[in-house]
């Protein structure tokens, strides 16, 4: 039976239609993954593996694979050539064999070397952890800085691993002109790549002058920026701080790239400007880091970073000492943290975590955004800090001061003004710098000296 023909296309569309369909009829399978994990013996690797397996796991079901095998070694010293030696290398041939796997993932970073001698053992794409958060990062970007940060940060990563590709390539399709890599073209490639990547960096410092633009035209009120582990509900403490449920949430390991910035009304004339930011991981490659000092760049310009921690998962602790780390790699170690406990309704005991935690972080808040007053108190928080950076203050002005008057409004937030005695009096939010400032000009300001 002929297939009826697609209404609105062309004629020439038209004669390519069973083609077209055939594409839309052929759903392409699931990539069937094993996972490797090869820690040094006596390491903190080696004595949660389970839990790091697990966790690489949940990266392959986000990238879109499914894992049918598992193979692990605790190792001595690293095999040069395949990291795990040939014993584990011959035995994980077998374990592809009998499961039909098409990709391996090893949960260590594989050097150029290591992946080649891997996969010319087991005939079978091998990918490190690296890999597949680039690959889930390149699947997930959605603006456009984004998209040149994990082309970035793919291009530093593919350069030292072109030899693989092409050994890859000509193995895969072989014939006449692809029976070898070609060093020719390999050293073609590598120019390109160089001058791709000298492209994008400047792309990306271009959007960084445009943030500092941005950022010079805001209001001045207290800005905080959310950072933790993946997955531990940044965004949806946005989304209920902000009321704006177009705010992407999902339960899935970096659902949010982009940072994504909202006013929060704090109540009494108080406002916060709370962004979003990237989600870390332990083993973050640190050329994506680097990547993404771009969008980062909004925790580096915050009064304060709010620390979400998931409470509810069992390696917390673990997790929040990756996120001190990266938070250590792009300098921002001094800037003021406030450690927000969530997920705080899916604990059997939520009292008895929180008594336990304020041991260790005396200062903590705890929240839950599956509960109506679940962010009340870091509402509570953010509005004392609010008001400790921008006390209200009075200014006494010349009534014929616009020019005085219109800068307290750019620089300040005006609650109100009146007039006293022949002068104008302005009760205005301000930072006691600037206030100190308008003294030395010669304006009298009452309060926050």
């Amino acid at each position: 039976m002929p297939c009826r023909p697609i209404r609105g296309l062309s004629f020439a569309q038209r004669l390519s239609e069973p083609a077209i369909r055939s594409l839309i009829d052929v759903i392409p399978p699931k990539e069937r993954v094993i996972l490797v994990a090869a820690p040094r013996k006596g390491s903190t690797d080696a004595q949660k593996l389970e839990e790091h397996l697990e966790e690489l796991g949940r990266l392959v079901d986000t990238a879109g694979g499914e894992v049918v095998g598992r193979l692990t070694q605790q190792i001595a010293t690293a095999s040069a050539a395949t990291l795990i030696g040939e014993g584990k290398v011959e035995e994980l041939g077998k374990l592809v064999f009998e499961t039909k796997a098409t990709l391996v993932v090893f949960d260590e970073e594989l050097s150029p070397a290591q992946g080649q001698g891997v996969e010319e053992a087991i005939n079978t794409r091998v990918m490190d952890r690296a890999e597949i958060i680039l690959d889930i990062f390149a699947t997930r970007a959605r603006s456009h800085e984004a998209k040149l940060q994990v082309e970035l940060a793919q291009l530093q990563y593919m350069l030292p691993r072109l030899t693989r590709m092409w050994t890859h390539l000509s193995r895969t399709r072989g014939g006449i002109g692809l029976r070898g890599p070609g060093e020719t073209q390999l050293e073609t490639d590598r120019r390109m790549i160089r001058t791709k990547l000298s492209l994008l960096r400047e792309k990306l410092r271009d959007v960084q002058r445009h943030r500092e633009t941005i950022r010079s035209g805001r209001s001045v009120m207290l800005g905080a920026a959310l950072v933790g582990y993946t997955n531990a509900g940044k965004s949806s403490i946005l989304r209920g701080l902000s009321g704006e449920h177009e705010i992407f949430v999902e339960d899935r390991l970096f659902a949010t790239l982009d940072t994504l910035t909202r006013e929060v009304d704090l109540g009494d004339n108080l406002r916060v400007r709370l962004s979003d930011t990237v989600g870390f991981i332990r083993k973050l490659p640190h050329h994506l880091v680097a990547s993404f000092r771009a969008t980062l760049e909004e925790a580096g310009e915050a009064d304060l970073l709010l620390h979400i921690v998931d409470a509810s998962h069992p390696e917390w602790e673990d997790q929040m000492h990756t996120v001190e780390e990266v938070l250590t790699e792009l300098g921002l170690e001094e800037k003021p943290v406030q450690v927000v406990f969530n997920k705080l309704d899916a604990l059997e005991d939520p009292n008895a975590f929180a008594a336990f935690a304020h041991e260790r972080h005396p200062d903590a808040i705890f929240t839950s955004t599956m509960r109506i007053d679940g962010l009340q108190s870091l509402k509570a928080a953010l509005r004392g800090r609010a008001e400790a950076i921008r006390p209200v203050v009075r200014v006494l002005l010349d009534p014929s001061d616009g020019k005085r008057l219109g800068q307290l409004h750019r620089i300040g937030d005006v609650l109100g003004q009146g007039l006293e005695e022949g002068q104008l009096a302005v009760m205005v939010r301000l930072e006691p710098w600037r206030a100190e400032q308008l003294r030395r000009e010669g304006v009298t300001v009452e309060g926050a000296s």
